[in-house]
């Protein structure tokens, strides 16, 4: 292993995707009270989900070791590069899969605890083991476990599984079929290389960009259910139809425009959707705070 091995280690946590998981436990979270939340569960709860999202990653890096090998897209990961032997990146996961568990346990609650094991079993077992590779509606059946850490949130702070935080594990559910088919189509190549049965894959890339267009409608409703069940204000409302009605924007714009860089464009614009949405939530939550209403 090379003098930068950590680097490597690194890649395996896909650094990046944690962040938006981390982000998106933060604000459940601040979402779960209407004032501010405790420092320290709010320090090990954010540690704690971010070690199980990492050692999920790293689960999947090991998984997918051989198609990442055969797609253009992932070739130079560390695994398939020979640069982590499949040993280490297994002891590196289940370190971090302990650690997780131990802080949010011990330092957070057992429900938590519970919540995550169940999240990192969802997406690296249950998807990458399986759904990846036996079915096109793998990434609707397993966006359940991607969607879960607004929940994860909430409960560090609440101690309990609140239905209000449903309603961002829903809106995170119904934003990642858009999103990942819009990188399905502009990756489909690769993924048919690796006889991985995404839908553009299995069912075209027409079928796929309809499908688009239709779960980013279902998004667009269920994005107003915090306002409808007054979780959320006026604020936030304007925030989610302004940025639901770009989405839909891009959305139409592929049923004509069939390159593979709007493809791409819609994809990269569905990453900074869904965290100005979380934003607009968290701004929202606090407004009357700062003003001196609660």
């Amino acid at each position: 292993m090379s003098d930068l091995g950590w680097r490597d280690f690194l890649a395996l946590c896909k650094p990046k995707i944690v962040a938006m998981i981390v982000f998106t436990a933060m604000v459940g979270m601040f979402l779960s009270t209407p004032g501010m939340i405790p420092l320290d569960a709010f320090l090990f709860g954010s540690i704690g989900i971010g070690l199980a999202a990492a050692s999920a990653a790293a689960i999947n890096h090991i998984v997918d070791e051989k198609i990442d090998s055969v797609m253009m897209r992932t070739s130079r990961r560390p695994l398939p590069k020979g640069k982590l032997s499949t040993q280490s990146a297994i002891i590196f996961a289940a370190f971090l899969c302990l650690l997780s568990m131990l802080v949010l346990g011990l330092l957070v609650n057992v429900l938590t605890a519970i919540l995550t094991l169940l999240s990192l079993v969802g997406y690296g077992f249950i998807y990458s083991m399986y759904l990846k590779r036996a079915t096109p509606q793998n990434i609707v059946i397993g966006g359940a476990a991607g969607a879960a850490p607004p929940v994860l949130g909430w409960s560090a702070i609440s101690g309990t599984l609140d239905p209000s935080s449903l309603l961002l594990f829903l809106i995170i559910f119904a934003w990642t079929p858009p999103h990942f088919w819009a990188l399905a189509i502009y990756r489909r190549n690769d993924y048919a290389k690796a006889n991985i049965p995404m839908l553009p894959v299995t069912h075209g890339v027409e079928f796929t960009r309809l499908h688009i267009l239709l779960y980013t409608l279902v998004l667009f409703v269920v994005t107003l259910l915090p306002y409808i069940t007054l979780m959320s204000g006026l604020t936030y409302l304007i925030g989610a139809v302004a940025l639901g009605g770009w989405f839909l924007y891009y959305a139409i714009r592929m049923q004509k425009d069939h390159s593979d860089h709007l493809a791409m464009k819609t994809f990269s614009f569905s990453i900074v959707y869904l965290l100005a949405l979380f934003a607009f939530l968290l701004v929202d939550h606090y407004i009357p705070v700062l003003l001196g209403y609660s």
